[in-house]
């Protein structure tokens, strides 16, 4: 519990294509109060390859919100990204 609020780290996310399942497809970073992936990022510049990334998890996981957070940016509101399905 973090100031309240339940935040779960690297959670398995299970994935099923056609026949075969894999019980760990995934891996959030963080999963807050089972309704919200948070992505953490330390990199130059996000791409749309980790936008999808993130879109991916929220519909793996039946999670509609996602934030993306890159803490390599100047200024941390310029890193973030908020995703929803």
């Amino acid at each position: 519990m973090t100031a309240g609020l339940l935040v779960e780290r690297q959670v398995g996310v299970p994935v099923t294509y056609r026949d075969t399942r894999l019980d760990v497809g995934f891996r959030l970073d963080l999963l807050v109060e089972r309704c919200v992936v948070v992505e953490i990022k330390s990199i130059d510049a996000l791409a749309s390859i980790h936008m999808a990334q993130v879109l991916t998890y929220l519909r793996f996981s039946d999670v509609r919100l996602g934030y993306l957070i890159n803490f390599n940016s100047v200024r941390l509101k310029d890193g973030i990204r908020r995703l929803v399905l």
